[in-house]
């Protein structure tokens, strides 16, 4: 029982060894189909201890062991208990997880996770298949920065808490860098700091370097007059006055990027492809997606460079579309929408992730830039392509009227019909690799279906 699982990865020993010791490493490597959420990071790999959240209530405790500790080329930890809701993962499972890390030269280190436990390996190899990737293609991330110069900064970050938030500070932590969280309750430490988006305080922005804008109220939901309101008020008062307060900061930082979205482009622009150049469409969130990129004028007018990430359809079993389709499909009850012929312009979680570091160190970046995928697919493609990844059919079409009933009209053509075949370019100008260029690709990484690359 248990697993052994390793790979090689393109940086050196000592590089390896100490990403997993930062904050953010545990989110970064943990699966986003697992059940399991981190409540508390280690903090420290010597004697640190993890908590962990399982469904029910109960909680799995992670400690770490001083004796199998041994920098840069171990450390272990082994499950634990602190409370009552930890004893019964800590009676009925037997875990100790061995984490080495082989020098190989010429920067490359052979990274080998060993895990005792009575669990059968083959319940364990996706998550090993997943962790594995994700940290080679973090740390490659990250020396890429590097190499185009971009030193540990400081980042203060809106909407820290939500699905990108949180998947980009626990990677931008993993790289070195310093991230302030705006928080609109009380900072409870000094990487928070409190947030009034109606009137921000004026040292809210002293010391630092850039600021990632991902504030605003989910656009998802039935378009009552209420919600329209929270998704336009919630967009552009906010990012306006953050970027007048930019202008205002005497050492004020250098780039300003803020979200944005591919609604900027209308929700029916037919086959016409669709890149950074191209004209503004019709409705209401081609509206509030013009006005939200307007507010953040004065950020540019004082001379930072201000970056607008135009997102298409982020895909993320945490969230979004794609936590609402994975039940569906996978009881066989998913289909396409209507006709199936809408182009859905999709990105993985972690190529935004990417678009995003990419902004703060890419100097040739700026103004609008289409962050989706290098391939657009119809919206019978998606379906059909997420029914083969989970092994189901989808036979089920979705008739218009269902949308409808949820969404209301306007809602229904805006978001659950919309189709917008967006392209890339300035990203694929700019030489950028995607992790996930190809949506089966995409969807069996981040559902625990990819097939190792090389393991042991």
């Amino acid at each position: 029982m248990g697993i052994e699982y390793s790979s090689v990865i393109d940086a050196p020993r000592d590089e390896v060894f100490a990403w997993h010791t930062r904050p953010g490493a545990f989110t970064r490597l943990s699966p986003p189909w697992s059940p399991l959420r981190l409540i508390s990071e280690a903090d420290s790999l010597k004697d640190g201890r993890a908590e962990l959240a399982l469904p029910g209530g109960l909680r799995w405790v992670a400690a770490h062991q001083p004796d199998g500790y041994d920098p840069p080329r171990r450390f272990v930890d082994s499950i634990s208990s602190d409370g009552l809701a930890s004893l019964p993962a800590r009676i009925a499972v037997r875990w100790r997880h061995t984490h080495d890390f082989e020098d190989l030269g010429d920067n490359r280190t052979r990274v080998i996770d060993r895990v005792e436990t009575p669990v059968p390996g083959s319940a364990l190899r996706s998550m090993f298949v997943y962790r594995h990737r994700q940290l080679a293609d973090d740390l490659a991330a990250h020396r890429l920065a590097a190499e185009h110069g971009l030193a540990s900064s400081t980042v203060a970050v809106t909407g820290s808490s939500g699905l990108v938030g949180s998947a980009l500070t626990a990677f931008l932590r993993t790289g070195g860098h310093r991230v302030i969280e705006l928080v609109r309750r009380t900072a409870k430490d000094g990487d928070e700091r409190q947030w009034n988006p109606d009137d921000p305080d004026p040292e809210l922005l002293t010391g630092v370097d850039a600021v990632i804008h991902l504030a605003g109220a989910s656009i998802a939901g039935r378009f009552t007059d209420g919600h329209r309101h929270a998704i336009r008020e919630s967009r552009i008062g906010p990012t306006r006055r953050l970027a007048e307060l930019l202008e205002r900061t005497s050492d004020r930082p250098g780039v300003l990027i803020s979200a944005s979205a591919i609604g900027y482009y209308g929700y029916d622009r037919g086959d016409e492809a669709l890149t950074e150049d191209s004209t503004r469409g019709d409705g209401f969130l081609a509206d509030v997606v013009a006005d939200w990129e307007d507010a953040t004028e004065p950020a540019e007018l004082a001379g930072a460079r201000v970056v607008r990430v135009r997102t298409g359809i982020v895909q993320s079993p945490r969230g979004g579309t794609l936590k609402l389709m994975r039940p569906l499909f996978s009881t066989g009850l998913g289909g396409r929408l209507g006709t199936g012929r809408q182009w859905l312009s999709w990105i993985g979680i972690d190529d935004l992730v990417d678009v995003y570091h990419r902004a703060l160190w890419d100097t040739t970046l700026s103004g609008p830039v289409n962050a989706v995928a290098p391939q657009p697919v119809r919206n019978a493609e998606y379906t059909k392509t997420l029914a083969h990844v989970v092994h189901r059919p989808a036979i089920l079409p979705v008739p218009s009227l269902g949308p409808r009933i949820l969404l209301g009209a306007q809602g229904a053509r805006e978001l659950a019909a919309a189709s917008q075949r967006v392209i890339p370019q300035k990203l694929s100008e700019a030489g950028h690799r995607f992790r996930q260029p190809d949506l089966d690709q995409a969807l069996r990484h981040l559902l625990g279906r990819a097939q190792p690359s090389s393991s042991g």
